[in-house]
């Protein structure tokens, strides 16, 4: 049976088509290769996981039906907080300064005075000997500081046949406690001992403040300012006062408007006193001379306080002190009246008393009396 033109066309069609599948011996199908330029599917958010775990977990389960075991997913690590994180603070400050921060601020310190010679503080903390000499021990954080005796103090020209390092190691034993200012010299890390010098502190100090002038051109330290001094020692008669790098020493009678028989009574080494300056003599610059008064930066008591007082009357007190020259009773208002002995006898220091003024001199702040009852003692 022939076939017709058009069923020999289709048959030739579809046997093409056949010849063009593959087959599944010898030949592998081969995967399209992806285009990159297609958009990747975007991987679900991390909250949204979270969210969408929380709501199925949160669906009633159907009555009848077996709850599912719960999966158990791996939970996700904290970020460890770095080393260098900076420690909170309870107050204002934002952070708190460690121990590791700590030594590293002090010896950046000591390394700038050293290079810039930039003035650090200390207190005396001790004195030792290394041999014949005596060094002044101080502490700036972990670092020990140490400064000879002849970078410590001054030398007095009055030696009195004692040796140069005996009355540089006097002079420096009455300094201990006291607050000074000083350099470094030098710095030994790996044993935490750095050298030190107050004597060049000192210089500083003074061409800075004594010979320094304001924007105006006047001197910053003149006479009648008052200032704040550091007592690095105190004797019987007096205080020795470091006023911007100089020395200066007070009298008994410069210290208080009240009658003292001793500086130790009421100052002592490392203490913080107002002073006014009186005098200053700039003539030499490599020596000063300073006088000061402790007293004179305060008010005067007694210009108060002799207004309440009159010739002829009678008044009540505490004995404050008993010498060769009379009884000294402490009246109200801060000022101490000088009487004679009363035939009674000597009374103790403490006692409460009856007092008749006998005489009031204004100009020169006394006051006089006389001793007519003494208090029994409770």
């Amino acid at each position: 049976m022939e076939l017709n033109h058009e069923e020999m066309m289709q048959e030739e069609l579809e046997q093409s088509a056949l010849d063009e599948i593959p087959s599944d011996e010898g030949q592998a199908v081969q995967d399209p290769i992806p285009d990159p330029s297609a958009e990747k599917e975007p991987e679900p958010d991390e909250n949204e996981e979270i969210a969408a775990e929380q709501e199925t977990e949160s669906e009633p389960e159907p009555a009848g039906s077996e709850a599912p075991e719960p999966v158990q997913r791996p939970r996700r690590r904290r970020q460890a907080r770095a080393s260098n994180a900076p420690v909170l603070a309870i107050g204002d400050r934002l952070t708190v300064e460690t121990a590791a921060e700590k030594a590293r601020s002090d010896l950046l310190d000591l390394v700038e005075s050293m290079k810039t010679q930039r003035i650090l503080t200390g207190t005396i903390q001790g004195v030792e000997q290394a041999g014949s000499r005596s060094l002044a021990v101080l502490y700036h954080g972990d670092f020990k500081i140490i400064i000879p005796a002849d970078q410590a103090v001054l030398l007095v020209e009055d030696r009195q046949g004692r040796s140069p390092e005996e009355i540089l190691s006097d002079t420096l034993n009455k300094r201990l406690g006291a607050e000074i200012d000083y350099i470094i010299k030098g710095i030994d890390q790996e044993s935490g001992i750095a050298v030190g010098s107050r004597l060049e502190a000192m210089e500083i100090k003074r061409r800075q403040y004594y010979f320094g002038r304001d924007r105006d051109g006047n001197n910053l330290i003149y006479e009648g300012v008052c200032a704040e001094a550091r007592i690095v020692s105190v004797i019987r008669a007096g205080i020795f006062v470091d006023l911007f790098g100089l020395e200066v020493y007070i009298p008994l009678r410069e210290l208080s408007y009240q009658r003292l028989m001793d500086a130790g009574v009421q100052y002592q080494t490392g203490q913080r006193v107002l002073v006014k300056i009186l005098k200053i003599d700039r003539s030499d610059r490599s020596h000063i001379q300073v006088t000061a008064s402790v007293k004179q930066a305060g008010e005067n008591p007694y210009e108060k306080a002799l207004k309440r007082y009159s010739v002829g009357n009678r008044y009540v007190g505490t004995v404050s002190m008993v010498d060769t020259t009379g009884v000294f009773v402490a009246l109200d208002g801060g000022i101490d009246c000088l009487c004679s002995y009363p035939k009674r006898g000597r009374p103790p220091r403490g006692s409460r008393v009856t007092v008749r003024i006998l005489g009031i001199n204004h100009e020169s702040n006394r006051i006089w009396g006389a001793i007519t009852h003494i208090a029994a003692a409770r």
